[in-house]
This record gives structure tokens, sequence and C-alpha cells, in this order.
């Protein structure tokens, strides 16, 4: 199973991101779960990135929203950036 953390800017991004928004955190948890079982499960359209995030993955929350991550080593996922497409990226 895959061991998750979140790094700072993730936390304050995401904080900010359902603030009010109970339904969204709903299906951040959902795509979350679903990441943890298969983190290429084609239907979070996972991807690597390029440019400057070459390093990073990222997989889509809703049609506008994407996670952003890194892996950290074996088992470990660490959550970098969450928010519209054109803001992570």
């Amino acid at each position: 199973m895959i061991r998750v953390t979140e790094s700072p800017r993730f936390k304050r991004a995401f904080k900010h991101l359902i603030q009010g928004r109970p339904a969204l955190e709903k299906t951040f948890r959902e795509k979350l779960h679903q990441f943890i079982q298969d983190p290429y499960d084609p239907q979070l359209a996972t991807h690597k990135l390029k440019g400057k995030l070459k390093e990073n993955f990222a997989f889509s929350l809703t049609w506008k929203l994407r996670v952003v991550f890194s892996f950290g080593g074996p088992g470990t996922v660490i959550l970098e950036d969450i928010g519209p497409h054109d803001e992570v990226y």
C-alpha cells in the first residue's frame, strides 16, 4: 500500500480550495482512495509533467482540478499541490 504525505504547500492550497465546499472534499477523499489502490487507474488520468515540474506527476481530481505529486521513496507519495490546471502547472 502507498503511504501518502502532504507538503506544506499542498496543505495550504487544499484548505483554501475546499473551504465551504464539502462535496469537493468528499470527491478528493474518494479520488485519493482510488489513487492509493492504483495510482495509474485510467479514471485518474495520471501523467508525468514536463518543464520545471518534470520530476512530478499529476492526477485529475475534477475536469478542472489537478493534484500534483512526487514519489518520495519506495511506497511513498508526497502530495505537492492542488488546484486548477493553469495554477498548479
